[in-house]
């Protein structure tokens, strides 16, 4: 596994315009494809459109969800991983981008 990868377990926290979420990841891969779940209030959410690229500062990372809570909304996130720290932004449709940090669990 290379430093730079988005494989494994991470703590999430967004900080939106209604206050912080603290978020659940866990990315997968197999087969050199990437697969994901987001886990947060009350619900597990299938990732999609997840794609990942080298770049001088890490690897950035995209990708897509759908959530019902707290309200139903369409995410986009974009985010930099380095080592085992990732930050970046969430956005849903016309709304404010919310930020993003996280940090993977050992193990």
């Amino acid at each position: 596994m290379s430093v730079n990868t988005v494989v494994g377990t991470w703590d999430l926290r967004l900080k939106t315009p209604v206050g912080s979420l603290a978020v659940v990841y866990t990315f997968t891969e197999t087969a050199g494809v990437i697969a994901g779940t987001a886990e947060g209030s009350g619900e597990t959410v299938p990732l999609t459109a997840i794609a990942s690229a080298e770049t001088a500062d890490g690897l950035h990372v995209t990708w897509r969800q759908s959530v019902t809570r707290p309200l139903r909304l369409h995410l986009d996130f974009d985010v930099t991983v380095v080592g085992d720290t990732l930050a970046g932004w969430s956005r849903a449709g016309r709304l404010p981008a919310s930020s993003v940090t996280g940090t993977r669990r050992s193990g």
